[in-house]
C-alpha cells in the first residue's frame, strides 16, 4: 500500500507562502525587508511630524498664554507701586554709555502704547533683555537711557511666540507715535523718515533712520546716537527692535523714533495721541 504524505506548498518563487506552516521558520524575502524598512520610516516620520507640530503649538500659542499671564502680573505690580507713590525710575537713571543699572531684571519700569498697532496696545515695559524677562513682556536694555532722556531708550521685543509685543513692528509708518506712560510723564515718540515721502528708510534727527534690517551682531543700533558708536546725543530717541522676518531670527527689525512731545501725567488724562485723549 503506497503511504501518502501531506502535500508540501509549491515553492513558486516567494517563500513567504510556506510561512504559516507549522514548525516551518520564517524565510524573509527581498522585498519584505523593503517594505519593513519604508514602515519604520513612514512611522518615524509621522511622529517627528507631529512633534513638529506640537512645538508650534507650543511656541506660537502656550507660549503666548504664559507670557500674557506673566505681563498681567507686572502690570499690576507696576500699578500698584504707583499707587503707593513708588516710582522704580526715580534715582536711577542711567548716564549715557553706563554699563551698571540698579533696577531688578524683571521690574515693571513704563507703560508702551502704539495707537497704529490698535487702540488697545499696551505692554509693560520691564527691564532687562534676559530671556526671563522678555517673556514677561519688552524689555528694555540696560546700558541705555531710561524714557525721556537725552539718548537713546531702547527696547526689545518677541516678534513670534512669548507675548509677540512687536509681531506688527514692521506697520509703523514715518511719523507714527509711540506713547511711554511713567508714573509722572507721558513720552510722545514719532518714527523716523521721511514725512514728505512716508520713506522709514531716510536718516532724520542726528542722521538717525526710521527703520532698519540690520545682522543680530550690529548693536551699534542702540547706542545713545544710533549707528555712531561714541557719538554725543543731542535728542531724545526711542529704539525698538525685535526679530527679522517673522518666525526667524537671522536678522533684526529696527524702529527709530524721536521725542515729539512729553506730557505730565494728570490723574486719568490721556495725551491726545491715545482713544480719548485730550492733553
Amino acid at each position: 500500500m503506497t503511504e501518502t504524505r501531506p502535500r508540501e506548498a509549491a515553492d513558486d518563487g516567494h517563500a513567504a507562502n510556506i510561512l504559516t506552516m507549522p514548525g516551518r521558520h520564517r524565510v524573509v524575502h527581498g522585498s519584505d525587508r523593503i517594505r519593513f524598512v519604508m514602515r519604520g520610516i513612514g512611522q518615524a516620520l509621522v511622529t517627528a511630524g507631529v512633534i513638529v507640530l506640537l512645538f508650534v503649538v507650543y511656541e506660537l500659542w502656550v507660549t503666548n498664554i504664559f507670557a500674557h499671564q506673566k505681563q498681567v502680573r507686572v502690570r499690576s505690580v507696576l500699578e500698584q507701586q504707583w499707587a503707593q507713590g513708588d516710582d522704580p525710575l526715580v534715582g536711577r537713571l542711567n548716564l549715557p554709555g553706563s554699563r551698571q543699572s540698579t533696577i531688578p531684571a524683571g521690574q515693571g519700569i513704563a507703560n508702551l502704547y502704539v495707537p497704529r498697532l490698535g487702540s488697545d496696545y499696551r505692554f509693560t515695559i520691564v527691564q532687562g533683555v534676559d530671556g526671563a524677562s522678555l517673556e514677561e513682556g519688552p524689555g528694555h536694555y540696560p546700558t541705555t537711557q531710561l524714557p525721556g532722556q537725552v539718548g537713546n531708550f531702547a527696547v526689545a521685543g518677541h516678534r513670534v511666540g512669548k507675548g509677540e509685543p512687536f509681531l506688527n513692528l514692521d506697520q509703523l509708518r514715518v511719523g507714527d507715535a509711540g506713547v511711554v506712560e511713567t508714573k509722572s510723564t507721558w513720552f510722545v515718540y514719532r518714527v523716523l523718515g521721511d514725512v514728505a515721502t512716508g520713506d522709514p528708510t531716510v536718516a532724520g534727527v542726528d542722521g538717525v533712520p526710521g527703520r532698519q534690517i540690520v545682522a543680530p551682531s550690529d548693536v551699534a543700533v542702540i547706542d545713545p546716537v544710533p549707528g555712531r558708536p561714541g557719538a554725543r546725543p543731542t535728542e531724545s530717541l526711542m529704539t525698538m527692535t525685535t526679530c527679522h522676518p517673522k518666525f526667524t531670527a537671522n536678522q533684526r527689525m529696527i524702529v527709530h523714533a524721536a521725542l515729539s512731545r512729553a506730557v505730565v501725567r494728570n490723574g486719568n488724562q490721556l495725551p491726545k495721541e491715545l482713544v480719548g485723549g485730550t492733553i
